[in-house]
């Protein structure tokens, strides 16, 4: 029952911010609800793919989204991510390799390293970094740079079942010379897209509980018309700030409870 309410809070954070609630999905699905961190990233794809799938709908009804740009970011990408649920994840041995008398496992791993992703991204919510620059006429489209970048997010959330929209936004403002609404709007998108064709990749090498994660996705969804409500009301950019500090705390968590031995 705690792990649905933490399903309502996803989709609440969501709805009040447009984004930032995915993050903390794989900690309450791990720490929470006790699934391994290999399932819970492969439950995160779906929550994360399908909770993106309806803000997008909005967008696109809005015509804010660049369908140019996103085919030209999520193709490199979800292959990547497919790739990586696919083929990579499976092949993660249980031990991967010894420091001392401390073995790094799969699972002490793929937690350190979405605990660094986190931080990364609270780091964007703090400091509310404006990609955006005045003079846009020294920059050309750069189509290798946009492929790279995209292959990387895409192996990142492939590996940590966040959706990436704070390295996404960033790559299309930069490289795709997106307006900043525009970026956001595409993001999502591309997040749903790659979580989505992400989450495929799992469906062989996993047992997936449907009821458990049709039922918590649900939750999550009513989160967020619930946050979409009260957004009428409460500034989401003013909570920003402060959940980037949450999402900071939560993170150092994870890394001290994982590397607690040392």
């Amino acid at each position: 029952m705690i792990g649905y309410i933490g399903a309502i809070l996803v989709g609440l954070t969501l709805g009040l911010m447009g984004g930032g609630g995915s993050i903390i999905t794989v900690p309450l699905l791990v720490y929470v609800v006790s699934l391994n961190p290999v399932t819970a990233t492969a439950y995160s794809l779906f929550v994360v793919g399908t909770t993106s799938l309806i803000g997008s709908v909005k967008n696109v009804q809005q015509k804010q989204v660049d369908f140019k740009a996103a085919v030209a970011f999520a193709v490199p990408a979800f292959i990547a991510v497919f790739l990586t649920r696919k083929f990579l994840m499976p092949a993660l041995p249980n031990v991967l390799f010894s420091i001392g008398g401390f073995e790094v496992t799969r699972h002490i791993f793929i937690m350190v390293f979405f605990a660094l992703v986190m931080m990364l991204a609270s780091l964007s919510m703090i400091k509310n970094f404006n990609f955006a620059k005045k003079d846009d006429t020294d920059r050309s489209f750069n189509p290798p740079m946009i492929i790279l970048q995209a292959i990387v997010l895409g192996v990142i959330t492939g590996i940590v079942g966040a959706g990436g929209g704070f390295l996404i936004v960033p790559a299309l403002v930069l490289l795709v010379h997106l307006p900043m609404k525009r970026a956001v709007a595409t993001s999502l998108l591309v997040v749903a897209v790659n979580s989505l064709i992400g989450f495929l990749g799992d469906l062989e090498t996993l047992q997936i509980n449907w009821k458990f994660l049709l039922t918590f996705n649900a939750f999550a969804i009513a989160g967020i018309f619930v946050g979409i409500y009260l957004n009428k009301f409460i500034d989401g950019k003013k909570l920003k700030k402060g959940f980037g500090w949450f999402v900071m705390v939560i993170g150092l968590y994870i890394v001290t409870k994982e590397l607690s031995v040392f």
